[in-house]
Protein backbone atom coordinates (compact mmCIF):
# COMPACT_ATOMS: atom_id res chain seq x y z
CA UNK A 1 0.00 0.00 0.00
CA UNK A 2 1.68 3.21 -1.11
CA UNK A 3 1.17 6.13 1.26
CA UNK A 4 0.92 8.55 -1.62
CA UNK A 5 -2.15 6.74 -3.02
CA UNK A 6 -4.05 5.41 0.00
CA UNK A 7 -2.77 7.28 3.05
CA UNK A 8 -5.94 9.39 3.31
CA UNK A 9 -8.00 6.21 3.85
CA UNK A 10 -5.66 4.66 6.40
CA UNK A 11 -6.83 4.30 9.99
CA UNK A 12 -4.80 2.97 12.89
CA UNK A 13 -6.29 1.34 15.97
CA UNK A 14 -5.01 2.50 19.37
CA UNK A 15 -5.52 -0.50 21.65
CA UNK A 16 -5.12 1.60 24.79
CA UNK A 17 -4.10 0.46 28.26
CA UNK A 18 -6.79 -2.10 29.10
CA UNK A 19 -8.71 -4.59 26.97
CA UNK A 20 -11.37 -5.05 29.64
CA UNK A 21 -14.30 -2.73 28.83
CA UNK A 22 -15.25 -2.56 32.51
CA UNK A 23 -11.95 -0.78 33.21
CA UNK A 24 -12.58 1.96 30.63
CA UNK A 25 -14.71 4.26 32.88
CA UNK A 26 -12.07 4.03 35.62
CA UNK A 27 -9.26 4.83 33.18
CA UNK A 28 -11.29 7.70 31.72
CA UNK A 29 -11.88 9.25 35.15
CA UNK A 30 -8.27 8.77 36.24
CA UNK A 31 -6.74 10.28 33.10
CA UNK A 32 -9.24 13.13 32.96
CA UNK A 33 -8.40 14.02 36.57
CA UNK A 34 -4.64 13.88 35.93
CA UNK A 35 -5.00 15.94 32.77
CA UNK A 36 -7.01 18.66 34.51
CA UNK A 37 -4.54 18.77 37.42
CA UNK A 38 -1.64 19.03 34.94
CA UNK A 39 -3.20 21.89 32.99
CA UNK A 40 -4.36 23.78 36.10
CA UNK A 41 -1.10 23.30 38.02
CA UNK A 42 1.16 24.37 35.17
CA UNK A 43 -1.14 27.25 34.25
CA UNK A 44 -0.94 28.53 37.83
CA UNK A 45 2.87 28.45 37.63
CA UNK A 46 2.79 30.48 34.40
CA UNK A 47 0.32 33.03 35.83
CA UNK A 48 2.33 33.34 39.06
CA UNK A 49 5.56 34.05 37.14
CA UNK A 50 3.87 36.59 34.84
CA UNK A 51 1.98 38.42 37.61
CA UNK A 52 4.77 38.67 40.21
CA UNK A 53 7.66 41.01 39.33
CA UNK A 54 9.85 39.24 41.90
CA UNK A 55 9.80 36.18 39.63
CA UNK A 56 10.96 38.01 36.51
CA UNK A 57 14.33 36.26 36.64
CA UNK A 58 15.99 33.75 34.28
CA UNK A 59 15.18 30.75 36.51
CA UNK A 60 11.45 31.46 36.55
CA UNK A 61 11.42 32.48 32.90
CA UNK A 62 12.67 28.99 32.03
CA UNK A 63 10.23 27.44 34.52
CA UNK A 64 7.24 29.16 32.91
CA UNK A 65 8.39 27.90 29.50
CA UNK A 66 8.72 24.38 30.91
CA UNK A 67 5.18 24.60 32.34
CA UNK A 68 3.80 25.70 28.97
CA UNK A 69 5.58 22.84 27.20
CA UNK A 70 4.26 20.34 29.80
CA UNK A 71 0.69 21.46 29.11
CA UNK A 72 1.23 21.00 25.37
CA UNK A 73 3.05 17.69 25.88
CA UNK A 74 0.17 16.15 27.81
CA UNK A 75 -2.42 17.67 25.47
CA UNK A 76 -0.80 15.83 22.56
CA UNK A 77 -1.84 12.39 23.82
CA UNK A 78 -4.43 12.44 26.62
CA UNK A 79 -7.40 14.26 24.96
CA UNK A 80 -7.44 11.83 22.00
CA UNK A 81 -7.34 8.90 24.41
CA UNK A 82 -10.27 10.35 26.40
CA UNK A 83 -12.29 10.93 23.22
CA UNK A 84 -11.68 7.35 22.08
CA UNK A 85 -12.81 5.95 25.43
CA UNK A 86 -15.90 8.17 25.49
CA UNK A 87 -16.90 7.29 21.90
CA UNK A 88 -15.86 3.64 22.36
CA UNK A 89 -13.68 3.94 19.28
CA UNK A 90 -10.02 3.00 18.92
CA UNK A 91 -9.49 4.59 15.51
CA UNK A 92 -7.12 7.41 14.63
CA UNK A 93 -6.59 8.58 11.06
CA UNK A 94 -3.27 8.40 9.25
CA UNK A 95 -2.98 12.22 9.29
CA UNK A 96 -3.98 12.32 12.95
CA UNK A 97 -1.35 9.72 13.84
CA UNK A 98 1.45 11.54 12.00
CA UNK A 99 0.38 14.84 13.59
CA UNK A 100 0.33 13.31 17.06
CA UNK A 101 3.83 11.87 16.59
CA UNK A 102 5.10 15.22 15.27
CA UNK A 103 3.94 17.19 18.31
CA UNK A 104 4.91 14.43 20.75
CA UNK A 105 8.50 14.44 19.42
CA UNK A 106 8.49 18.26 19.41
CA UNK A 107 7.40 18.74 23.03
CA UNK A 108 9.40 15.79 24.35
CA UNK A 109 12.51 17.36 22.81
CA UNK A 110 11.62 20.76 24.26
CA UNK A 111 11.28 19.24 27.74
CA UNK A 112 14.71 17.71 27.27
CA UNK A 113 16.36 20.96 26.13
CA UNK A 114 14.67 23.20 28.71
CA UNK A 115 15.78 20.96 31.57
CA UNK A 116 19.33 21.23 30.21
CA UNK A 117 19.06 25.02 29.93
CA UNK A 118 17.75 25.21 33.49
CA UNK A 119 20.72 23.14 34.68
CA UNK A 120 23.06 25.64 33.00
CA UNK A 121 21.19 28.48 34.72
CA UNK A 122 21.72 26.83 38.13
CA UNK A 123 25.40 26.25 37.28
CA UNK A 124 25.94 29.94 36.55
CA UNK A 125 23.96 30.99 39.66
CA UNK A 126 25.99 28.81 42.03
CA UNK A 127 29.43 28.73 40.38
CA UNK A 128 29.51 32.35 39.14
CA UNK A 129 27.07 34.24 41.42
CA UNK A 130 28.72 37.64 41.01
CA UNK A 131 28.41 37.51 37.23
CA UNK A 132 25.01 35.80 37.13
CA UNK A 133 22.91 38.71 35.87
CA UNK A 134 25.59 39.69 33.35
CA UNK A 135 25.87 36.17 31.90
CA UNK A 136 22.18 35.24 32.11
CA UNK A 137 20.91 38.42 30.49
CA UNK A 138 17.55 38.71 28.72
CA UNK A 139 19.13 38.26 25.29
CA UNK A 140 20.88 35.00 26.19
CA UNK A 141 17.78 33.59 27.91
CA UNK A 142 15.65 34.36 24.89
CA UNK A 143 18.23 32.85 22.52
CA UNK A 144 18.47 29.64 24.58
CA UNK A 145 14.70 29.15 24.50
CA UNK A 146 14.52 30.07 20.80
CA UNK A 147 17.32 27.63 19.97
CA UNK A 148 15.51 24.88 21.89
CA UNK A 149 12.35 25.52 19.86
CA UNK A 150 14.17 25.65 16.51
CA UNK A 151 16.08 22.39 17.05
CA UNK A 152 13.00 20.61 18.41
CA UNK A 153 10.79 21.77 15.52
CA UNK A 154 13.37 20.71 12.93
CA UNK A 155 13.83 17.31 14.60
CA UNK A 156 10.06 16.70 14.78
CA UNK A 157 9.68 17.76 11.15
CA UNK A 158 12.46 15.39 10.09
CA UNK A 159 10.85 12.44 11.89
CA UNK A 160 7.44 13.27 10.39
CA UNK A 161 8.82 13.53 6.85
CA UNK A 162 10.62 10.21 7.31
CA UNK A 163 7.37 8.59 8.43
CA UNK A 164 5.29 9.71 5.46
CA UNK A 165 7.73 7.91 3.16
CA UNK A 166 6.71 4.56 4.67
CA UNK A 167 3.88 2.36 3.45
CA UNK A 168 1.57 0.35 5.70
CA UNK A 169 -0.24 -2.88 4.90
CA UNK A 170 -2.59 -4.87 7.13
CA UNK A 171 -1.16 -4.66 10.67
CA UNK A 172 -2.61 -1.32 11.76
CA UNK A 173 -3.08 -2.09 15.47
CA UNK A 174 -0.89 -0.05 17.84
CA UNK A 175 -0.66 -1.51 21.38
CA UNK A 176 -0.46 1.92 22.96
CA UNK A 177 -2.76 4.78 24.01
CA UNK A 178 -1.14 7.15 21.51
CA UNK A 179 0.76 6.95 18.22
CA UNK A 180 4.29 6.22 19.33
CA UNK A 181 7.12 6.62 16.81
CA UNK A 182 8.78 3.22 17.26
CA UNK A 183 5.43 1.39 17.31
CA UNK A 184 4.42 2.96 14.00
CA UNK A 185 7.74 2.15 12.33
CA UNK A 186 7.42 -1.48 13.46
CA UNK A 187 4.09 -1.70 11.64
CA UNK A 188 5.41 -0.45 8.30
CA UNK A 189 5.69 -2.97 5.45
CA UNK A 190 8.41 -1.04 3.63
CA UNK A 191 12.09 -0.74 4.46
CA UNK A 192 12.57 1.11 7.76
CA UNK A 193 16.38 0.98 7.98
CA UNK A 194 16.84 4.70 7.29
CA UNK A 195 14.14 5.62 9.85
CA UNK A 196 15.85 3.55 12.52
CA UNK A 197 19.24 5.09 11.74
CA UNK A 198 17.80 8.61 12.02
CA UNK A 199 16.15 7.72 15.36
CA UNK A 200 19.39 6.34 16.81
CA UNK A 201 21.46 9.31 15.64
CA UNK A 202 18.87 11.82 16.89
CA UNK A 203 18.59 10.02 20.24
CA UNK A 204 22.37 10.09 20.65
CA UNK A 205 22.78 13.76 19.71
CA UNK A 206 19.56 15.36 20.97
CA UNK A 207 19.15 13.06 23.96
CA UNK A 208 22.75 12.44 24.97
CA UNK A 209 23.77 16.10 24.50
CA UNK A 210 21.35 17.58 27.05
CA UNK A 211 22.02 14.74 29.52
CA UNK A 212 25.77 15.35 29.24
CA UNK A 213 25.19 19.08 29.79
CA UNK A 214 23.09 18.42 32.88
CA UNK A 215 25.66 16.00 34.34
CA UNK A 216 28.51 18.46 33.66
CA UNK A 217 26.57 21.33 35.25
CA UNK A 218 25.80 19.35 38.39
CA UNK A 219 29.38 18.08 38.70
CA UNK A 220 30.51 21.72 38.77
CA UNK A 221 27.68 22.64 41.15
CA UNK A 222 28.63 19.85 43.59
CA UNK A 223 32.29 20.94 43.49
CA UNK A 224 31.30 24.54 44.24
CA UNK A 225 28.97 23.52 47.09
CA UNK A 226 31.69 21.36 48.66
CA UNK A 227 34.00 24.37 48.65
CA UNK A 228 31.55 26.38 50.77
CA UNK A 229 32.70 26.39 54.40
CA UNK A 230 29.44 26.87 56.31
CA UNK A 231 26.72 24.21 56.49
CA UNK A 232 24.05 26.89 56.11
CA UNK A 233 25.70 28.17 52.94
CA UNK A 234 25.84 24.64 51.51
CA UNK A 235 22.16 24.09 52.28
CA UNK A 236 21.13 27.42 50.74
CA UNK A 237 23.12 26.71 47.56
CA UNK A 238 21.73 23.19 47.22
CA UNK A 239 18.13 24.28 47.89
CA UNK A 240 18.21 26.57 44.83
CA UNK A 241 18.58 23.56 42.53
CA UNK A 242 16.78 20.85 44.54
CA UNK A 243 13.48 21.29 42.68
CA UNK A 244 15.16 21.17 39.29
CA UNK A 245 17.17 18.10 40.27
CA UNK A 246 13.95 16.37 41.36
CA UNK A 247 12.23 17.13 38.05
CA UNK A 248 15.29 16.02 36.05
CA UNK A 249 15.49 12.74 37.97
CA UNK A 250 11.78 12.08 37.50
CA UNK A 251 11.78 12.88 33.78
CA UNK A 252 14.89 10.97 32.77
CA UNK A 253 14.45 7.98 35.08
CA UNK A 254 10.90 7.35 33.81
CA UNK A 255 11.57 7.99 30.10
CA UNK A 256 14.86 6.07 30.00
CA UNK A 257 13.32 3.29 32.07
CA UNK A 258 10.51 2.87 29.53
CA UNK A 259 12.78 2.75 26.50
CA UNK A 260 15.35 0.47 28.11
CA UNK A 261 12.62 -1.93 29.24
CA UNK A 262 11.03 -1.88 25.77
CA UNK A 263 14.39 -2.90 24.30
CA UNK A 264 14.61 -5.85 26.71
CA UNK A 265 11.01 -7.07 26.76
CA UNK A 266 8.57 -7.58 23.89
CA UNK A 267 5.53 -6.90 26.10
CA UNK A 268 4.06 -3.84 24.36
CA UNK A 269 1.21 -3.53 26.88
CA UNK A 270 3.64 -3.23 29.80
CA UNK A 271 5.65 -0.61 27.89
CA UNK A 272 2.49 1.40 27.16
CA UNK A 273 1.49 1.31 30.83
CA UNK A 274 4.98 2.36 31.95
CA UNK A 275 5.04 5.26 29.46
CA UNK A 276 2.18 6.86 31.41
CA UNK A 277 4.84 7.89 33.94
CA UNK A 278 6.73 10.32 31.70
CA UNK A 279 3.84 11.34 29.41
CA UNK A 280 1.22 12.07 32.07
CA UNK A 281 2.48 11.69 35.64
CA UNK A 282 5.72 13.69 35.33
CA UNK A 283 4.09 16.83 33.79
CA UNK A 284 1.43 16.60 36.52
CA UNK A 285 3.97 16.42 39.36
CA UNK A 286 6.28 19.20 38.12
CA UNK A 287 4.12 22.09 39.45
CA UNK A 288 3.83 20.39 42.84
CA UNK A 289 7.60 19.85 43.05
CA UNK A 290 8.33 23.50 42.27
CA UNK A 291 5.53 24.98 44.40
CA UNK A 292 6.09 22.80 47.48
CA UNK A 293 9.88 23.27 47.53
CA UNK A 294 10.01 26.92 46.50
CA UNK A 295 9.06 29.75 48.86
CA UNK A 296 8.99 32.35 46.06
CA UNK A 297 6.48 30.33 44.02
CA UNK A 298 4.28 29.69 47.07
CA UNK A 299 4.30 33.40 47.91
CA UNK A 300 3.51 34.34 44.30
CA UNK A 301 0.62 31.84 44.21
CA UNK A 302 -0.73 33.25 47.47
CA UNK A 303 -0.63 36.77 46.03
CA UNK A 304 -2.29 35.54 42.86
CA UNK A 305 -5.12 33.94 44.86
CA UNK A 306 -5.58 37.12 46.92
CA UNK A 307 -5.99 39.14 43.71
CA UNK A 308 -8.84 36.84 42.69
Amino acid sequence: MEPGNDSQRLEFLLLGLAKDTEMQPLIFGLFLSMYLVTVLGNLLIILAVISDSHLHTPMYFFLSNLSFVDICFTSTTVPKMLVNIQTQSKAITYAGCITQIHFFVLFFGLDDFLLSVMAYDRYVAICHPLHYMVIMNHRLCGLLVLLSWVVSVLHALLQSLMLVQLSFCSDLEIPHFFCELNQLIQRACSDTFLNEVVIYIASFLLGGGPIAGILYSYCKIVSSIRAISSAQGKYKAFSTCASHLSVVSLFYCTSLGVYLSSAVTQNSHSTATASVMYTVVTPMLNPFIYSLRNKDIKLALRRLCEKE
